[in-house]
């Protein structure tokens, strides 16, 4: 019987730590909601390298090479809404490589790296499938007052920085030129992960399996876009420097949200990684 099973004896809950009620669980069970400020630079890598990023059943598409830089400041919730009187709780920044692709026969877009700053959001993307470590992510944040800060108008200038064990990643900036109707290709599409966990228990297998986020609620706030510069730390060793930019196109600021219900399997061959 699993520990977990509602309505049965013992400690339970969503995720661990279990508990008597279930409420110690660090992850709390979805639908959870998001709304935060995004920047956003396009770039294009190495096709080769970015092709070996995807697993079986996921090929690179009509444009190999398309990939995305994103930093983001998100609040969040879940259904209780519990989590919002604590807003050390209810934040967190996130930093995401994004590639473009192509599964189920329709574009979808492929997350190989991510790092968050806080503790849930990071376990909450191992549920999930998206490979989340902890960094330090900042980024420049709107403002509709004072010269502290850069506005959403023409010239405004916005940064985000994230780094790991104190060593810098990427750095990424956007000058805004005007603002635009649709967002970016890749924040406009399905992500497709790979939930994998490691077998532990002789002789189980590890689980590798592809999944699609479900989303609804989406919305965008006003979408600026301008000059955008995009570099990844000269000292990136083994996969990861692979995928630094060849080219760096445009760049993004927007607001945005989401609610967040549940992944599903890929149809098809394309539901094991």
């Amino acid at each position: 019987m699993l520990l977990t099973e509602p309505g049965g004896p013992g400690p339970r809950g969503y995720s661990l730590p279990l508990s008597p009620s279930g409420e110690s669980a660090m992850v709390s069970p979805p639908p959870w909601h998001f709304s935060g400020d995004v920047i956003m630079v396009e770039y294009r890598t190495d096709p080769d390298a970015a092709a070996a990023f995807l697993p079986p059943g996921v090929d690179p598409g009509p444009d190999p090479g398309a990939a995305a830089a994103v930093f983001a400041h998100w609040h969040w919730r879940s259904e209780t809404g519990q989590e919002a009187g604590d807003p050390a709780r209810s934040q967190f920044s996130e930093f995401l490589i994004l590639l473009g692709c192509t599964a189920e026969g329709r574009p979808m877009a492929r997350c190989p790296y991510a790092w968050v700053d806080s503790a849930v959001p990071m376990a909450r993307g191992w549920i999930q499938g998206m490979p989340k470590q902890f960094g330090a992510v900042h980024l420049t944040h709107p403002k509709a007052v004072g010269r502290t800060g850069p506005h959403l108008a023409e010239g405004g200038v916005f940064h985000g920085v994230a780094s790991q064990y104190g060593s810098r990643i990427a750095r990424a900036s956007v000058t805004l030129s005007g603002r635009v109707a649709e967002p970016p290709a890749l924040h406009a599409v399905p992500l497709v992960h790979t939930r994998h966990f490691p077998a532990w228990v002789p002789p189980e297998e590890p689980l590798s399996q592809l999944v699609v986020s479900a989303v609804d609620d989406v919305r965008f706030g006003e979408i600026w876009s301008g000059q955008a510069s995009l570099d990844f730390a000269g000292d990136l060793q083994g996969d990861l420097a692979a995928l630094r930019p060849v080219e760096v196109g445009g760049g993004f600021v927007f607001s945005y949200s989401e609610t967040l219900r549940h992944g599903r399997a890929l149809s098809g061959e394309a539901g094991r990684g």
